[in-house]
């Protein structure tokens, strides 16, 4: 998946990586009711819960923070628990990485790769679902970084 942003790149990493147990619920408030770690604070081998106000279709799902490069700006996290997993998907991992945009804007690339539980075949529309959900919330921090310039 690819999503661009107009925001300078640093500012979309810091407010996607190192800000988003903060930046998530205020940015998307009608999905995302908490970012809270259970062990860490962010750093590789951090765990921490993502948890979504009711009705979605999802309660909650839990990350654990596989590497942080502010050097390099890339991030890679892994989905290792939730509900809507149903003995279906052992675990989800995402690597990505912004880059800078010729306009000076940000270019963020999400490699997504799904692991099913033996033999499990996932289908094409819970993938497609997935990445149109991420690419959703990356849109809406944009949205709420523009409308809030200090935040």
């Amino acid at each position: 998946m690819e999503v661009t942003s107009t925001l300078p790149t640093a500012r979309v990493f810091k407010a996607y990586v190192l800000e988003s147990d903060t930046i998530f619920p205020k940015a998307v408030p009608h999905a995302i009711k908490g970012v809270d770690y259970l062990q860490g604070t962010g750093a590789p081998g951090s765990i921490r819960m993502v948890s979504f106000v009711p009705g979605l279709g999802i309660e909650y799902l839990k990350e654990k923070v596989d590497a942080v490069d502010p050097d390099n700006l890339s991030y890679t996290y892994t989905v290792i628990e939730s509900e809507v997993f149903k003995n279906m998907i052992e675990k989800i991992s995402y690597e990505t990485k912004f880059s800078e945009a010729p306009n000076g804007g940000t270019i963020v690339n999400v490699t997504t790769k799904f692991y099913s539980v033996g033999d499990v075949e996932i289908k094409e529309e819970a993938i497609k679902d997935s990445l149109q959900n991420r690419s959703q919330i990356f849109k809406a921090v944009e949205e709420y970084l523009l409308a809030n310039p200090d935040a």
